[in-house]
């Protein structure tokens, strides 16, 4: 086999690649051989078909076959041989093929770059420092007890507290606002679900009761044609409900998977919960962070399959995202221009890249101690752990996934070793947030666009829902 190697431009490669004739002609004539005595013709007996009448019929499609399974395998060759590590799979393109000649074709690949580790030190990192207060503590219990709340219709006018089901119809100078209507709307006052001025309103109203008030907007209002509008509403009251809070027992501790009747201990366990989703909070956002500065400091070029590829994994979140089919037949569905993802699916490659060049660098691995760890961490949370830990085990692709979050960890770890890093103080919500590390005000309309493109990962949830799950 002869190979000669041609650089295009960039990452592009050419092979060249050339078989001797005679390997390429004794395959096709073997497998004519074992058709000859399979393939039946009219005219011929079984297995006496002569050679010469299968190459006829046979034999284009047979000297196809092997051109492709040949050259597949002879690439493969040919890469390790020359030391080469394709990015993508390659474009194929029989060259020659005729009876006689050696059998040549090319191979156009990409390959991966060299990558040369960027200067970590030109970093800086923000990291929220927040101590969790009684008073977190109160709201998030306020929160649970809210959930289990119910409610009981009842003859009183509404008050705070109350929720009372209207419909009502705003009109801004005799004319209907639809934006300002609505049927069978559930407001619990107090709870400022709805503008200030129309809470106001509803107060004092009993059921089957009518009423008509004037309602200010705010200058930010969400709805930009009611900014700072005064709306006459109409409403009309079906029923008043009273709530009814659950008690903090044992009954209700239960719920929430803490096995005990003090109060202390379930407050502890609320207090632990939430500071466990501080924690992670915070370094999902000084993940971020570390990513977003690895882009900042490299700079090289990047193989398209790969951001191919990367594009097609974005389209497939969006098309998840709005509950659509991902891949197979979309002839119906619309088209996502790849131009939307191309610049963030770049990105994800370049640091991709970079990350797997640090751990490649420093010889990272995942000991199978902590991946055991992480497993039990994962499986805690469910009623039957040692399935879990063992689903994990049995599935390849998933294990992978599990070892490849713990060497991002690693790298992360290792880059906030060498980075700026500055403490923001803050307080518990804006330490879940984010809000602690968001640009100044005058920049965010600067940055927005951007930082829409550059999200790789969903928000962090709330330590309610931690609550939530805890030992179920």
């Amino acid at each position: 086999m002869n190979v000669s190697i041609e650089t295009l431009s960039g990452l592009e490669r050419r092979l060249t690649i050339a078989l001797p004739s005679e390997d390429f002609e004794s395959e096709i004539t073997t497998r004519l051989e074992k058709a000859r005595g399979q393939v039946k013709i009219p005219g011929f007996r079984a297995g006496k078909v002569p050679l010469r009448e299968v190459r006829r019929r046979y034999g284009p499609a047979v000297r196809a076959e092997v051109a492709g399974e040949m050259m597949q395998n002879s690439f493969i060759t040919a890469v390790q041989q020359e030391s080469l590590e394709p990015a993508g799979s390659p474009n194929l393109e029989v060259v020659k093929m005729d009876p006689g000649i050696d059998f040549e074709f090319t191979a156009t690949f990409e390959v991966y770059p060299n990558v040369t580790l960027g200067d970590f030190s030109q970093i800086a990192v923000k990291q929220p420092v927040a101590t969790i207060e009684p008073t977190d503590v109160d709201e998030m219990i306020d929160r649970l007890l809210n959930q289990d709340t119910t409610y009981t219709e009842v003859e009183h006018a509404a008050g705070d507290g109350d929720r009372i089901t209207v419909d009502f119809e705003g009109s801004l100078d005799g004319e209907k606002v639809e934006a300002a209507c609505g049927e069978g709307m559930a407001v619990t006052l107090g709870q400022k679900q709805m503008i200030a001025d129309f809470e106001t309103g509803l107060r004092g109203l009993s059921a089957g009761e009518s009423k008509t008030f004037d309602a200010t907007f705010p200058e930010d209002y969400r709805a930009t044609e009611l900014q700072g509008k005064t709306v006459q509403f109409t409403v009309n009251a079906h029923k008043v409900e009273a709530a009814k809070m659950p008690e903090l027992n044992a009954e209700f501790f239960a719920k929430y998977g803490v096995e005990t009747d003090s109060e202390d201990e379930f407050r502890e366990q609320v207090t632990a919960n939430m500071q466990q989703e501080m924690d992670s909070a915070v370094r999902n956002q000084l993940k971020q962070q570390v990513m977003d500065g690895i882009a900042s400091v490299h700079e090289f070029t990047v193989p398209q399959a790969l951001v191919q590829r990367e594009i097609q994994v974005l389209k497939d979140q969006m098309m998840s995202q709005f509950q659509l089919p991902q891949g197979g037949d979309q002839t119906n569905l619309p088209s996502l221009p790849d131009e939307l993802f191309h610049d963030q699916a770049q990105k994800r490659v370049l640091v991709g890249l970079a990350v797997n060049e640090v751990i490649s660098a420093h010889e990272m691995v995942a000991d199978e101690a902590v991946v055991d760890a992480r497993l039990a961490e994962i499986a805690a949370g469910y009623g039957e752990a040692e399935q879990v830990i063992n689903w994990y085990k049995s599935n390849p692709e998933q294990l992978r996934n599990i070892e490849m979050g713990i060497l991002e960890d690693r790298v992360v770890d290792h880059i906030l070793s060498q980075s700026s890093v500055t403490d923001v103080a803050c307080d518990y919500k804006d330490a879940i947030s984010g809000k602690a590390i968001a640009p100044e005000p005058e920049l965010e309309a600067e940055a927005v666009d951007n930082a829409i493109e550059a999200t790789d990962s969903p928000d962090t949830d709330d330590a309610q829902k931690d609550v939530e799950k805890q030992d179920e």
